[in-house]
């Protein structure tokens, strides 16, 4: 027996839920029909999944199965979505994939140019980290991304979109944003200090060095700035993601970190509707981001 992906979806929702009814509510499924795919999944494996009759508890390979199950079915279903909006698509389709700080920028004026020259067309906007970006031009997922940072694929072209310094990013009312002169990278990380991906793209050396003590990491960018916005937290990011909340935030150049972050526009070659991705990129390319 071959496994399906209703079988791994099945598995995830009672893996999230933690009992067979409410997994069965949420699939709109009878019990009995979820406890019974999820023995033929565990007879296949010859290992159970959970540990007890409870289902609220996973064994050590149901951790490892949920983690790499659930990512699947959320490919599935992402490929579902894009497959009939292609297919729903008879004045076109462009689907744009950004890291969240560009994304903010570019989105709102891409949507309004795009969908006034071209009526009818339909767009798919996603925002994810650079890694995700990359992936998605790679596997055929976008047709245009926005990511920090240079990284060449085959069959997609490349080209610079901006760039912005890298500064301290904390609360408006923070001492470091008040002080009368520029803090350093040692006032900076003498702070309660967050680190997050894009202090990865950094080389000065004496930031790399300080960034090894920094015990905490938020990713998100929308949890970071939620932690900075409370007054406690500093963090070091590029200057448009200062943009997001600039009432509540504020944007400081760090005296010793010259270090910019590289913002690269990509296109694939071969797309389904390449007019209207060369016009689309064309209008992102021509926009100014030094503001």
């Amino acid at each position: 027996m071959a496994i399906k992906i209703e079988m791994l979806r099945y598995f995830c929702t009672v893996a999230q839920t933690g009992n067979l009814a409410e997994a069965a509510n949420r699939l709109g499924r009878t019990q009995s029909a979820v406890s019974m795919t999820l023995k033929q999944l565990e007879d296949h494996l010859g290992k159970k999944l959970f540990e007890g009759e409870r289902k609220n508890h996973l064994s050590p390979l149901g951790e490892q199965v949920f983690e790499l199950a659930l990512k699947q079915v959320r490919g599935f279903d992402q490929t579902v979505q894009s497959i009939e909006m292609a297919a729903e698509a008879i004045h076109g389709l462009i689907r744009i994939v950004s890291v969240p700080s560009v994304a903010a920028l570019v989105f709102p004026e891409v949507l309004d140019h795009m969908t006034h020259r071209f009526p009818g067309l339909k767009i798919e906007l996603r925002d994810t980290d650079t890694q995700q970006v990359i992936d998605a031009l790679a596997e055929g997922k976008a047709d245009i991304g926005i990511a920090s940072g240079y990284h060449p694929l085959n069959g997609v072209r490349s080209v610079p979109l901006f760039e912005d310094r890298f500064g301290l990013v904390c609360a408006a009312d923070h001492p470091l944003i008040q002080q009368a002169d520029p803090p350093n990278i040692a006032d900076v990380f003498a702070a309660p200090f967050v680190r997050n991906a894009l202090c990865e793209l950094i080389g000065t050396p004496r930031f790399v060095e300080a960034l090894e003590g920094a015990d905490i990491a938020i990713h998100n960018t929308h949890s970071l700035l939620t932690m900075v916005r409370t007054g406690r937290w500093v963090t070091v990011l590029p200057q448009t993601v200062a943009q997001f909340s600039p009432e509540t935030i504020s944007f400081r150049p760090i005296a010793d970190l010259p270090d910019r972050r590289q913002v690269y526009l990509y296109q694939r070659e071969r797309t389904r509707f390449k007019e209207l991705t060369d016009a689309c990129c064309d209008f992102i390319a021509a926009r100014d981001y030094s503001h």
